[in-house]
């Protein structure tokens, strides 16, 4: 508890918003995505999806995966309060809403679908694409991506492909040199070592309008640590802080910037 305080307020000190902002495209980046206030129409879908969830009072085996194959916990869990304590906020999935629509990524890679709140959010922030988008979605628990599968469905969600699978595996298991993500997001294992294991792994796919986002950067003192090496990682040229996020751009053309940012 004593870290979580002591983190926040940390944040809270350094923290600006866009008006301290001196890089062009942070600055459109925060006024024409993370500022924009516009309500869209598919907040609504994302609404309806998550309070579908909310009222399934089911409970589910739930197996989470450490670093590589070691299961670290199982339990049952109802899928209401998986939704409720689990999954992203609705801020934040609106906030990745309009994150896709602004960058229009083609290709997307998920790291962590649980009951596909987040993953709904993705899709339907690609639905503007002019072509559309590819996502792939993966997630090491075969009960919850069962779930997500079926709710996706049950909200005409199609264009993700859910894929149950520890993630080490399925990573060794592509040419990832041959495959350019334009977006990922990480939110499947909140330690220190997988973080920077998937991040090293990936980054044979990062092109120069690459965006990558991390969940709960803050949430250990590991995480932070995490944090710290990417932000460090000669081929990180951009990083933002929401606290709750850490986002990464690989911009060829930018001078290495570190923002902390309220949303």
């Amino acid at each position: 508890m004593w870290f979580a305080i002591k983190s926040y307020l940390k944040f809270l000190w350094y923290s600006k918003n866009e008006h301290a902002v001196h890089s062009p495209f942070v600055f459109l980046l925060l006024t024409k995505c993370f500022y924009d206030k516009k309500l869209k129409a598919d907040y609504t879908v994302l609404k309806n999806y998550r309070e579908s969830l909310l009222e399934n009072k089911n409970t589910i085996e739930v197996t989470d995966f450490g670093a590589g194959s070691k299961v670290f916990k199982s339990n049952k869990r109802p899928i209401n309060q998986i939704a409720k304590t689990a999954g992203i906020s609705p801020k934040r999935a609106q906030l990745l809403y309009r994150i896709v629509t602004y960058f229009q990524p083609e290709t997307i890679l998920e790291l962590g679908t649980s009951l596909g709140l987040a993953t709904a959010a993705i899709s339907l922030g690609s639905r503007n694409l002019e072509t559309k988008a590819t996502i792939t979605s993966l997630e090491g628990c075969p009960n919850t991506i069962k779930i997500a599968k079926k709710q996706l469905q049950s909200f005409h969600i199609n264009n993700v492909d859910c894929i149950a699978t520890e993630f080490e595996v399925y990573l060794n298991s592509i040419e990832l040199q041959t495959i350019n993500y334009q977006l990922i997001y990480f939110d499947g294992n909140h330690s220190k070592k997988a973080t920077l294991k998937y991040f090293e792994h990936l980054l044979p796919t990062i092109q120069n309008d690459t965006v990558w986002i991390f969940d709960d950067i803050h949430w250990s003192a590991e995480m932070e640590e995490a944090w710290e090496a990417i932000k460090n990682h000669p081929k990180v040229k951009v990083t933002i802080d929401t606290y709750q996020w850490g986002l990464v751009f690989f911009r060829y053309e930018q001078p290495k910037q570190h923002f902390v940012i309220r949303t």
